[in-house]
């Protein structure tokens, strides 16, 4: 009985604490409560997205591409030597550590790795070189327009210690490799990027890319501005839909709430298929699918972005097109690509960071790719792997 009441009270206190942190210290309390979030989230094995709770098998092969990974590769053991040895100790997790789902795109998260804020010049230069390896010029350009908007964020609230251009961790799972898994992440507010390696196959989701707000147009970064082509994409194909189809895509016409369902700590999210069948779109409306598919997928590195492509267009008419709220220019809305081998997301959220009302807006936006049915992180590819050479 005794035991009892000490934990009662012990309990009682610590709350008391943690009350008392989030009026005093409110990023102090974060940092403490967030952990015990995060691991009671991660406590289910992983299983991946699925459309109803079951994974759809035999999608994601071990083939060889032609996609070359030496860049990638080099890069990244460029990297590795750049750290001393207390920070190659925090970069580097085996393979299969759940470091890789520890990612969240919230600014409050607890951070694994080693930062860009510590990082020296020389550091700092390879890890951008990885980046630079590892993507696409455009998806380069985004993701460090990303980290811009997060630097004009910090100088719109005064908070440097929550938001900055520079508050973004690396981490590099297994050994970099030509023959052997690895990958690796990056991790921080409005930008998370996990990137698997098996010989030449590469596995880039989940990627998340979003901002609040969207543009700078004021300031030490004025003029940068992310996901308008996103956007004007989106919008084009919703309203080349004839009135049947229209009725099948838009799902809901009312947008009040964030409908994002890829986010953070959803990796075994069951997504119902929604929207209208890719299959029966006309020759213009595919034009205008794959352009859209394109930027996304075109974050990757060119010979990889065309494998992915190759395997979406594969699964064509198993590809829905689903809409949430209105179709005008000047509307806000959800949009999700939906696949069994790729989940796309864009979505006007409500606001964080800024003030205004309680309703999504166009300043702020999340932007999301899964890859469903178990591939994720390259995770069934890394399966095959084990499978077929035991370590």
């Amino acid at each position: 009985m005794q035991l009892i009441v000490k934990v009662f009270l012990v309990l009682v206190v610590s709350i008391a604490v943690l009350i008392g942190l989030a009026f005093w210290k409110p990023v102090v309390a974060s940092r403490v409560i967030w952990p015990i979030i995060e691991d009671n989230m991660l406590d289910e094995p992983f299983l991946g997205l699925t459309s109803d709770g079951t994974i759809e098998s035999g999608l994601f092969p071990i083939e060889w591409t032609g996609a070359d990974t030496e860049g990638v590769v080099r890069a990244a053991n460029e990297f590795v030597a750049t750290m001393n040895a207390s920070q190659r100790e925090r970069l580097l997790f085996p393979i299969d550590d759940l470091e890789w789902r520890r990612w969240a795109n919230i600014h409050i998260s607890t951070r694994q790795g080693v930062g860009l804020l510590e990082m020296d010049a020389n550091q700092t230069q390879a890890a951008f070189g990885l980046l630079t390896a590892s993507l696409s010029p455009s998806g380069l350009e985004t993701a460090r327009n990303i980290m811009r908007l997060e630097g004009h964020l910090s100088d719109l609230m005064d908070d440097h210690d929550q938001y900055g251009e520079k508050r973004y961790w690396f981490t590099i799972m297994g050994t970099p490799s030509n023959t052997e898994p690895w990958g690796w992440q990056i991790d921080g507010h409005h930008l998370i990027i996990n990137y698997f390696v098996l010989g030449d196959q590469v596995v880039m989701t989940p990627t998340f890319m979003g901002a609040e707000p969207i543009r700078a147009t004021e300031g030490r970064f004025a003029g940068t501005v992310i996901l308008e082509e996103e956007l004007a994409a989106g919008l084009a194909l919703v309203n080349s839909l004839d009135d049947a189809q229209r009725s099948t895509a838009i799902i809901e016409s009312d947008k009040i709430s964030n409908n994002n369902r890829g986010e953070l700590f959803q990796d075994n999210a069951i997504v119902p298929y929604a929207g209208v069948s890719l299959e029966a779109f006309s020759l213009e409306q595919r034009e205008l699918a794959l352009s859209l598919l394109r930027l996304y997928i075109g974050n990757i590195d060119r010979p990889h972005a065309e494998v992915k492509l190759t395997e979406i267009v594969n699964h064509w008419n198993d590809t829905r097109f689903a809409w949430v709220g209105g179709t005008e220019p000047d509307s806000v809305f959800y949009y999700r690509i939906h696949s069994p081998v790729v989940m796309i997301e864009y979505d006007h959220q409500k606001p964080v960071a800024l003030a205004g009302p309680d309703l999504p807006n166009r300043e702020h936006v999340h932007t999301v790719v899964r890859t469903p049915n178990g591939n994720d992180y390259g995770k069934d590819l890394l399966r095959q792997h084990l499978q077929r050479h035991p370590h």
